[in-house]
């Protein structure tokens, strides 16, 4: 992840009244993860699933916190049960944030089914999304997703395209 990615999102994040961020490992997403952890503006909970984070997100969300969840495109598809349950059945909504893994220059052959099945996936549930390519836009980015998710209480994506996560693309 660029350093300036990472910047502009942890703080879009903080502007945008964000306190707490749940995450699964990955490494596109590490250092926005490891900055929110030593941040004591956040409370960050690791997960070791993202069902179990998109609930912590959509129970802080019922608590009166903003919160964001920060996934892997593959956990679109490992929180498929939570993300119905929660936000059609409940209307607990969760915000993601997701790497384009899969995405056009993307290097890492694994990836390319993840980059396949993200956006049908995110279709079928009806959940909204943006895609970012640019980091002047993810501040922006970030605001909107949050607005419209709390109009709609109903959960959002917000996908950053490889252009913004890999250096030297």
């Amino acid at each position: 992840m660029k350093e300036s990615t990472t910047n502009e999102v942890v703080e879009g994040l903080t502007e945008a009244g964000v306190k707490f961020a749940s995450f699964l490992p990955d490494s596109w997403l590490k250092p926005i993860y490891s900055r929110l952890s030593q941040d004591s503006r956040f409370i960050t909970i690791p997960v070791s699933n993202e069902g179990v984070g998109v609930g912590l997100c959509c129970g802080a969300w019922l608590g009166g916190m903003k919160a964001v969840m920060l996934m892997e495109n593959t956990g679109v598809r490992m929180a498929c049960d939570q993300l119905a349950r929660l936000g059609i059945s409940v209307g607990l909504p969760c915000f993601m944030i997701i790497p384009y893994r899969g995405d056009f220059g993307d290097a890492q052959t694994y990836a390319v089914a993840h980059g396949q099945t993200m956006l049908p996936v995110l279709d079928a549930l009806r959940i909204p999304y943006f895609i970012v390519r640019e980091e002047e836009r993810i501040r922006q980015s970030i605001r909107r997703c949050l607005k419209t998710m709390s109009v709609t209480n109903y959960h959002v994506a917000m996908i950053m395209g490889a252009e913004i996560c890999v250096e030297n693309l």
